[in-house]
């Protein structure tokens, strides 16, 4: 967990590489608030499934111009000449499924926001607004809530939205503070009190 070029103690993952380290450092478990970013990085977690984060990080910038830049009213008019489009883009995962997981990931963002429903409001009321912390000591694939929330993305018509895909999610934007005990993050990433 101590990088030993440095003296920080970090979670052990984040010393895999130069570019999990910054992205350790700077964004996972950073509480974010933004509706747009929430959903970018959803259907971000959507495409790592069954790879590693790291694949979609070195990958990410691609994404993002693949997507048009993840704005949901753009993602949302995609069509099948933009699915055929996109699955000859080397520079993403070339899943069909995954790619129109995330055209109707916009279209279900939109659905709800044209019901009234903020997606940041929505997805934190499940933590009650503040980061909840791991306090096992042990890294967690799920939980009782990730599964509660998989449900209720699934019923608003989001896709590769498993469980385990949430937990993901929920770590790296913050809902759950899953930086292990020691980690220079933890206590930043966490409000005391």
């Amino acid at each position: 967990m101590k990088n030993s070029d440095t003296g920080i103690h970090r979670c052990a993952w984040a010393d895999s590489s130069p570019l999990m380290c910054a992205y350790h450092d700077q964004e996972w478990g950073v509480p974010v608030r933004d509706g747009r970013e929430l959903w970018e990085t959803l259907m971000l977690e959507g495409f790592q499934a069954g790879l590693s984060w790291s694949v979609i990080l070195h990958r990410r910038e691609t994404f993002r111009e693949a997507f048009q830049g993840f704005i949901p009213e753009r993602v949302a008019r995609f069509t099948e000449a933009d699915v055929a489009r996109l699955l000859l883009n080397p520079g993403i995962i070339r899943s069909r499924a995954k790619i129109e997981a995330t055209i109707g990931g916009a279209r279900a963002y939109l659905a709800m926001a044209k019901a009234g429903e903020d997606f940041s409001a929505f997805a934190w009321s499940f933590v009650d607004g503040k980061p909840i912390p791991n306090k096992t000591g042990k890294v967690l694939a799920k939980t009782p809530l990730s599964e509660k929330l998989s449900a209720a993305l699934k019923k608003r018509g989001f896709k590769f939205v498993g469980p385990v895909i949430v937990y993901a999610w929920m770590q790296a934007v913050g809902l759950v503070d899953d930086h292990m005990p020691g980690c220079f993050k933890r206590a930043k990433a966490t409000p005391q009190g």
